[in-house]
Formats: structure tokens, C-alpha cells, sequence
């Protein structure tokens, strides 16, 4: 869902941000050298220690530490680690010099913790530790909205590796909005990923996807004719713009475009997230786009926009 995106945004803008910001992924390292990734180790303190090795709670010192899928861990594990969170200090594994720590941790996991307490499988009192604040991210489906922010994003990444991008098109876009996304955000990633191999500096189209992700033909096809539609994924609309443009589909197509349609498609979307955003308060819309009042509610009335219109059909 996007958990270590999320956990390194929390870090950039804390106070912390000029510290490094260290990830683990607690479920992907061995029961037994979990301790010694996390804690770090003297040399001859067990087989093939041939040196000694910093962890990365030393590592992340001053900074943040992301403990991914902390539901994995033993509890003999959760025993140690609530203990440095207690005490902010820890040992070597083979040392017994205590070293001080400070580091904020957060930690994620996409298992119901409570019910694993429940289980006798994850520490209550550890579980309290970790629950201060907690953030639920949904899943990608939940937050369809995100999707061409995020493809923008995976497509900027193919771009600064050298290889050409591909872009986009508004049916495209429609399709993966309608498409469930059992695989979250790293599905989107691959799949982003794997049309760059595909359609290198090519627009992409929606008969050009996979045909799961093509599920719904009418729907998208509907899209695909009509041009500027794919505005209204975005939650933001200085961000939908760079976003859009990031993909490829604020181009201008092959076959040309009408443009005041195109216009006044995109005209509808920001007044729509303007008062949206502003929780339908017409003056403080109004503010947002740099009109008057009387202009924004004459415009309302000429695109016949309401609440129950602009409510997300996604």
C-alpha cells in the first residue's frame, strides 16, 4: 500500500530529516540474524562474524527507523526490541557494552496486530509501545485518486534510469483506475515498469494494457473518447497538472483534440475539487481559484455542479 513511502515522508518533514532515515524489513531476514541486523554484532560473536558491524539502530541514530512487517518478528525478538524502546540503549550482539540510541521508530506491518495479541503470537505491551499514533494507509483501490500521481512517479523513475518514458493516454489512465489492484501499489509499479520496456517514448493506450487490467471495456472506452476526463482522478489539482503532464497525456494527440471541450473538462474538475476541498464553502472555493464569488456561482450553475455529481465515481 505504500507503508515505506509514507514512514519516509513522516521522516522529510520531521525534525529529524537531516538524520538518515533506515528500513527494515523485519520478515525478510532470518529469525536468527534479525538481532544482529538490527543491533549489530563483535567480531567472533558467532560463525562467520569476522568483523565487527554497526546496526541499524546505531545506523539510524538522530534519524528514523522503519521496522517493516514487524508482525513477522518471534517474541523473543519483540522481548529485546521493547527493551531498547524502553530504555533507549541496546548491546552488540557478543558485547556487553551499552550503547545509547536515539531514533524515532515507526513500524508497519499488514497484519491485525490485535488479533495476533489475541493469539499470544505479538506482545501486548509491545503492541502499546508501538500504538501511539497509529495511521491506517488504505489500499490502493481505496485511493484511487493516488494512481496518476504514483504512475507519474514510477514513470519519472524510468526516466532517470536513460530509458525513454512512455505516456499515458486518458483511456489508459481510465482503465487502471477501474482495475481493483489486489497488489497494491508495488503491482502498479511493476506494471508501470514493465510498459516501459514494452512502449519505450510510445503512448500507451488501453488496448495496449494487459487484458486484466482492461476488464471494463464500455466504461473505459467512454473515457478514451472523451479528453480531459482523467482530471478527475487527482485529489489535487496543482499536482493532478505536473502529474499529468509527468505522463504524457496533457500532449497533444496524433488526431488533434477539441480544445474547448478539452477546457472546459478541466475547468469543471478544479472548481470540483475546489469545493470539495473547501467542504462546498463557495467564498473559500472561490478564493482557491482567484475568482469572485458571483463568478464561481455563476459558473456552478452553467455546469450544473453538485454535490452529488462531483462525488468520486471511482
Amino acid at each position: 500500500t505504500g507503508k515505506e513511502l509514507v514512514a519516509r515522508s513522516l521522516h522529510a518533514q520531521s525534525n529529524r530529516s537531516g538524520r538518515p532515515f533506515v528500513p527494515v524489513n523485519c520478515g525478510a531476514i532470518p529469525m536468527d540474524l534479525l538481532e544482529s541486523e538490527l543491533f549489530g554484532h563483535e567480531k567472533g560473536a558467532f560463525t562467520g562474524a569476522i568483523t565487527s558491524r554497526r546496526g541499524r539502530f546505531e545506523m539510524a541514530d538522530g534519524g528514523t527507523l522503519f521496522l517493516d512487517e514487524i508482525g513477522d518478528m518471534s517474541l523473543e525478538m519483540q522481548i529485546k526490541l521493547l527493551r531498547v524502546l524502553q530504555e533507549q540503549s541496546f548491546e552488540r550482539v557478543g558485547s556487553n557494552k551499552t550503547i545509547s540510541t536515539d531514533v524515532r521508530v515507526i513500524a508497519a506491518t499488514h497484519r491485525n496486530l490485535e488479533h495476533l495479541v489475541s493469539e499470544g503470537r505479538f506482545r501486548l505491551d509491545l503492541f502499546y509501545r508501538l500504538n501511539v499514533f497509529p495511521i491506517e494507509v488504505p489500499r490502493l483501490a481505496d485511493r484511487r485518486s493516488d494512481i496518476p500521481m504514483l504512475i507519474a512517479r514510477f514513470i519519472k523513475r524510468v526516466s532517470s534510469e536513460g530509458q525513454p518514458a512512455p505516456r499515458m493516454t486518458p483511456g489508459a489512465l481510465a482503465a487502471l483506475a477501474d482495475y481493483p489492484w489486489p497488489g497494491n501499489v508495488r503491482e502498479l509499479e511493476n506494471l508501470v515498469a514493465r510498459l516501459g520496456l514494452l512502449f519505450p517514448g510510445k503512448p500507451v493506450t488501453r488496448q495496449d494494457l494487459p487484458a486484466k487490467y482492461r476488464a471494463n471495456e464500455d466504461w473505459v472506452a467512454q473515457a478514451e473518447d472523451r479528453p480531459g476526463a482523467h482530471f478527475d482522478f487527482a485529489a489535487d489539482a496543482d499536482e493532478a497538472f505536473d502529474s499529468m503532464a509527468a505522463v504524457g497525456v496533457m500532449s497533444l494527440p496524433e488526431d488533434g483534440i477539441d480544445l474547448k471541450e478539452h477546457l472546459r473538462v478541466i475547468e469543471i474538475s478544479l472548481i470540483r475539487e475546489a469545493l470539495e476541498r473547501t467542504n462546498w464553502v463557495v467564498s473559500r472555493a472561490a478564493r482557491l481559484l482567484n475568482l469572485q464569488r458571483t463568478t464561481l456561482v455563476e459558473k456552478i450553475r452553467k455546469y450544473d455542479i453538485n454535490r452529488m455529481h462531483s462525488a468520486s465515481g471511482f
